[in-house]
């Protein structure tokens, strides 16, 4: 079925309103926005699919979409925006939440710039609602053979991110309009203050880790008081993925809350993240799921599902793709500022040491 086809919206019910959160820059963002990173960057699900499942979670009421140069989804997004405005389902690009991010191949002074146009044109759209440096480091672009494998990281090649340098860049975005509000993704306490005593437009938001099993209490402290929305990624441990936290899903502790709700460990965990005051992004290209991970309004977790959650283990599913011997973060606990450095470390193709 084509990813415009009117018979798609046959079974739909009624789409959820998403209340959204005021930021320091740019329009409110939806507290609950639709991931389209996918465990194989969307190499294995090709545009088509991507773009249909976006019209499906327009129909369902998302507003809030995330995606990355790296995801390879922005042009699937954008012609999915593009078609839901010429079928109606949507009035205009305004009613939307679009958030993009710079990949670290980029993340050097002078490349910042053309990156976020390279995603405009993705896109297909003028401007994105948040900009984001996607992780705390950069890489070295590839040489020779490098060129072409397969490995989306080559551990050898990541050098320390010129921060300065990059987030001038970024607010020089900001100032023309391209990016109506930028942050950061995936910085801990130390290097969110170390970008904060030089910068001149602070981040509107920091996105990471987020699941009751990564509960991030410290880094969420700071932002609050900076006045930094914090954004969840991977509520429910992204199983499947390079990146999985396998704890979440598979959680007794979680599955009795569930029970005792009468709810799933889903929602059980988007709710959780939700009652942090974190805005959370939610994946999954299953129509009956992606309207299941909305359906957390009007309910709230027990004092004793609160405290429940509080004791369990914290580690990453992120963990450890950015450390290498000879990088600029040689330790996880220098990666993570010593911020929850337990972890899941799961083999991939995508990340080569050589």
């Amino acid at each position: 079925m084509a990813a415009g086809d009117s018979s798609r919206r046959g079974t739909a019910t009624a789409a959820v309103t998403v209340p959204a959160v005021a930021l320091s820059s740019g329009k409110p963002m939806p507290r609950v926005g639709f991931g389209t990173a996918t465990a194989t960057l969307g190499q294995a699900e090709g545009h088509a699919v991507v773009t249909e499942a976006v019209l499906r979670a327009i129909d369902a009421g998302y507003r809030h979409f995330d995606t990355a140069a790296v995801y390879n989804t922005e042009a699937a997004l954008g012609d999915a925006i593009a078609e839901a405005i010429r079928a109606g389902t949507i009035a205009s690009r305004d009613e939307v939440y679009v958030t993009s991010k710079l990949w670290i191949a980029d993340a050097h002074p002078g490349r910042v710039l053309p990156a976020l146009q390279k995603t405009l044109e993705n896109l297909r759209m003028e401007y994105v609602d948040l900009y984001l440096i996607h992780h705390p480091v950069s890489l070295r672009p590839p040489e020779g053979d490098e060129a072409a494998s397969a490995a989306l990281v080559v551990k050898k090649n990541l050098v320390a991110m010129d921060m300065k340098g990059v987030w001038e860049e970024m607010e020089e975005c900001h100032r023309r309009g391209l990016a109506r509000a930028i942050g950061v993704s995936n910085f801990a306490c130390k290097k969110l203050e170390h970008l904060l005593s030089f910068a001149r437009i602070p981040p509107a938001a920091n996105q990471v880790e987020v699941h009751p099993y990564c509960r991030q209490n410290k880094l969420r402290e700071l932002c609050r008081e900076k006045g930094i929305q914090l954004c969840a990624f991977s509520p429910l441990g992204a199983n499947g993925t390079p990146w999985a936290n396998t704890s979440v899903m598979d959680s007794p502790v979680l599955k009795q809350i569930a029970q005792d709700r009468g709810k799933t460990v889903a929602q059980v965990c988007i709710r959780w993240v939700y009652e942090q005051g974190d805005c959370v992004i939610t994946k999954s290209f299953n129509e009956s799921r992606m309207r299941e991970n909305l359906d957390i309004f009007g309910w709230e977790l027990t004092d004793a599902d609160h405290r429940k959650i509080s004791e369990l283990p914290e580690s990453r599913g992120n963990y450890n793709f950015l450390v290498h011997e000879s990088g600029p973060y040689k330790t996880v606990e220098e990666l993570w500022d010593g911020e929850i450095t337990a972890g899941h470390c799961i083999p991939t193709a995508l990340v080569s040491s050589d």
